[in-house]
């Protein structure tokens, strides 16, 4: 499963190797994107006033979970995390967002649930949802089940405050802090690697089996919780920010190692918040090693930022008084290595 994550990364690098190639288009004219080439979650564009920032995913496999369930009431918290949060992970004020719903037959109430769920978030969140697209494909759409399969993919659109610089790594130095931003439990990300895990132990029905007082499916169909709103207040606190990491697919090791890429350094972690115990029960069901459990999910940490450590205590204080569990979980170092310390194992990423 790690070697598919690779070959993810490695698509992903060449697709957006294409796109970069596609910003000589813009070049001189309004709107040229920024090509920063180290800790981008998202895109930005210079010449226009105030700059903005652009972002586009998806939720994934996350949907069978959902059609298992029946419930499509949250999967909107999950679209719009992943792509407002990755706005906020490089400083950016997410402002609106577009989405398409591709179909394989439109059915009304799914459609009502799904849209009611990303209006709840939207308000959350102080987003616009100002478009979209139901595309019915017939066939071309799978899923489980005989209700309605779709996927379902958001565009965001985000600002830069005058005065607010994008974050993208480059003036992180060594002795800065980290703090951790606790996750419920997974982003809606790895969800291949969890549904193989609990096929694999309780058979096709894996969803209606009890783990303490919930079901399989009701743990997996957790919503994100959304970190934009925190990063957003943090800026108009005018806190220093100087890393800001979004963990989704690859975990630590490849989405703060993006962020760490800028200036070459790495971190020891030794406090991140623990995994929640679905994700530990996870893990041991299908005996997956630290190391590779750290790739594969967030492991309890949704969003990591880095700041100077005479305003951490700070920070962590201010996030708290916003609802968000914050700790400090260790500081950058000079060797470019991610050091993470767990109750069993000390693990060790290269930044590259």
């Amino acid at each position: 499963m790690v070697a598919e994550l690779q070959i993810q990364d490695d698509a992903s690098a060449v697709a957006y190797g294409w796109a970069q190639r596609t910003f000589a288009a813009r070049a001189g004219k309004l709107g040229t994107p920024v090509a920063s080439g180290v800790g981008q979650f998202s895109s930005w564009l210079q010449g226009v006033c105030p700059q903005i920032a652009m972002t586009s995913d998806g939720i994934g496999t996350k949907i069978e979970i959902a059609e298992r369930t029946g419930n499509y009431t949250t999967l909107g918290y999950d679209l719009m995390a992943m792509v407002i949060d990755d706005l906020a992970a490089n400083g950016a004020e997410p402002l609106a967002l577009t989405n398409i719903l591709d179909v394989d037959v439109v059915h009304g109430p799914t459609v009502d649930s799904l849209m009611r769920g990303l209006h709840d978030a939207a308000m959350a969140s102080h987003v616009a949802v100002v478009g979209g697209e139901i595309a019915e494909l017939g066939q071309r759409i799978g899923g489980f089940g005989s209700g309605m399969h779709f996927n379902w993919c958001a565009t965001a659109v985000g600002q830069f405050t005058p005065g607010w610089q994008p974050i993208d790594g480059r003036t992180v130095v060594v002795g800065n802090v980290v703090i951790a931003l606790a996750s419920g439990n997974w982003r809606s990300n790895g969800f291949s690697a969890l549904r193989r895990t609990l096929a694999a132990q309780f058979g096709p029905d894996w969803h209606t089996t009890q783990f303490a007082d919930r079901s399989w499916g009701d743990w997996l169909l957790e919503p994100c919780r959304i970190y934009a709103p925190l990063i957003v207040a943090l800026r108009q606190q005018h806190y220093e920010l100087q890393g800001l990491s979004h963990i989704t697919g690859g975990g630590i090791p490849s989405k703060f190692g993006r962020t760490l890429k800028a200036s070459g350094l790495g971190a020891q972690l030794t406090q991140l918040p623990p995994p929640t115990a679905a994700m530990a029960e996870v893990q041991r069901l299908g005996a997956v090693a630290d190391r590779d459990a750290f790739q594969f999910w967030n492991m309890g940490s949704g969003f990591l930022l880095t700041v100077p450590a005479s305003t951490a205590a700070n920070v962590v204080e201010f996030a708290e008084s916003l609802g968000y569990a914050a700790q400090i979980a260790g500081e950058i170092t000079a060797e470019p290595t991610i050091v993470i310390e767990t109750p069993r194992s000390t693990l060790r990423y290269a930044v590259h």
